[in-house]
């Protein structure tokens, strides 16, 4: 039988904070977190779920926070805390990281990995330094540019923090990045070439011509006079989803290592499944064949049958078009026994690669807590398929919990996660 794997720690930030303990308080409050955005003013949607009271100077101490974007920033805060979290390492606090015995820590060694998802460049450094081209001024274009940007720096300046070196990439996968993290990450323990893993997701996607492009896209939400009630999974009268940004990381690692070293197991990733739409750049399948396809993947790698699963963390962006395509996949999976669905976009918006990620973390708290939390903003379904969704104040969980997530070019990506 393949090798269990254990959850064994967890850091989050996300726009409803930076611990597992105020995620979860506000995820079972079921009020989005989606404000007017500075960031974004004047542009058609100007409003998004931003992570507040971040101080990357305290977390991470100014050297590595001044060569460091935000969406590494949230990635190394998180990692660090899911390293804590897990009783793993020395020495993690600001300043902290940076090289080999910095800080006077312990590295964790060359047999941890790091995988992380992050769905696409940080425009958010990028714009400025195409203005210093556009400008004829090269010379103002930053050294910096590149390494603070590009996607696989997440890993990286994770694995240089806290000495992981064992392998270390960047998934890529649209919004189902952190989700495909966590299925390599569960590849390299299982075959041996790992013995941790700290797998997940981070992204910042507050950026104006990121809002701009999907604006452009009809993906986005138009309620610009009540953000608040904007971001609405499942629900009638759903418009588009609501930016966000954030990281969540995991410490995953052989369930007979982490027992034989005393560690406590949050939960068990015991199945993980993909599969491609090959359908259309942008729209999902109509009928979720990718998604109904991944979703069994899942359940068959678990050994579990659709009736172990006790609530689904859905992808839920709250647009017309996916809502409705997973209402439909879920329905062909589960038949008229579709479990009680959840959706944490609609209280944290959508961080697009860490999505997958942060929508774990939730499970994994949700199979700690044995409560699943209402979705934001439902108020009634459309369609031909109707979903039991969590609505109003959260219920009890029983069983596995599965987290879906899909992205464009039809990427499809599951996880099963059970109670130790």
């Amino acid at each position: 039988m393949p090798a269990e794997i254990a959850v064994t720690g967890l850091g989050l930030v996300t726009p409803a904070g930076h611990t597992p303990e105020e995620n979860w308080t506000a995820l079972c409050q079921g009020r989005s977190l989606a404000a007017r955005d500075a960031e974004l003013a004047g542009l058609p949607v100007d409003f998004s779920c931003q992570v507040t009271g971040f101080d990357a100077t305290g977390e991470l101490g100014r050297p590595l926070a001044r060569r460091t974007d935000r969406f590494i920033q949230f990635a190394l805060v998180a990692a660090r805390r899911a390293v804590a979290d897990a009783g793993l390492g020395g020495d993690l606090g600001p300043g902290g990281g940076g090289g080999v015995g910095a800080g006077g820590r312990e590295e964790l060694g060359e047999r941890v990995g790091v995988v992380l998802g992050v769905g696409s460049n940080s425009l958010s450094t990028y714009v400025p330094e195409f203005g210093h081209l556009g400008a004829g001024r090269p010379d103002r274009v930053s050294p910096l540019a590149l390494p603070r940007s590009v996607p696989s720096m997440a890993a990286g300046e994770v694995a240089i923090d806290v000495g992981a070196r064992g392998p270390n990439f960047t998934t890529a996968s649209a919004c189902a990045s952190g989700t495909t993290a966590l299925g390599v990450a569960r590849d390299l323990l299982r075959s041996g070439t790992c013995d941790i893993v700290l797998a997940g997701g981070s992204e910042s996607a507050r950026s104006r011509m990121t809002a701009t492009c999907f604006t452009r896209m009809r993906a986005l939400s138009r309620r610009r006079d009540e953000p608040s009630l904007a971001c609405r999974p499942f629900d009638a009268r759903r418009d588009g989803f609501v930016l966000g940004e954030g990281a969540a990381v995991l410490v995953l690692e052989r369930a007979a290592d982490a027992r034989a070293r005393r560690a406590r197991v949050l939960a068990v990733l015991r199945g993980f499944g993909a599969g491609a739409d090959a359908h259309h750049p942008v729209a999902p399948h109509p009928q979720g064949d990718g998604a109904v396809r991944a979703i069994t993947a899942a359940l068959r790698d678990a050994d579990c049958g659709p009736g172990d699963v006790g609530h689904v963390q859905a992808h839920g962006t709250g647009t017309p078009l996916n809502d409705a395509a997973e209402a439909a996949a879920l329905t062909r999976v589960f038949g008229d026994a579709v479990p009680p669905v959840t959706a944490a976009k609609g209280v944290v918006g959508h961080a697009l690669g860490a999505a997958g990620a942060i929508q774990a973390a939730c499970t994994v708290l949700a199979l700690r807590n044995g409560t699943v939390p209402p979705v934001a903003n439902f108020e009634g379904q459309d369609g031909e398929h109707k979903l039991d969704i969590v609505a109003g104040v959260p219920r009890p969980a029983v069983g596995a919990g599965i987290s879906c997530s899909f992205g464009f070019g039809g990427q499809n990506a599951v996880v099963l996660l059970t109670a130790d």
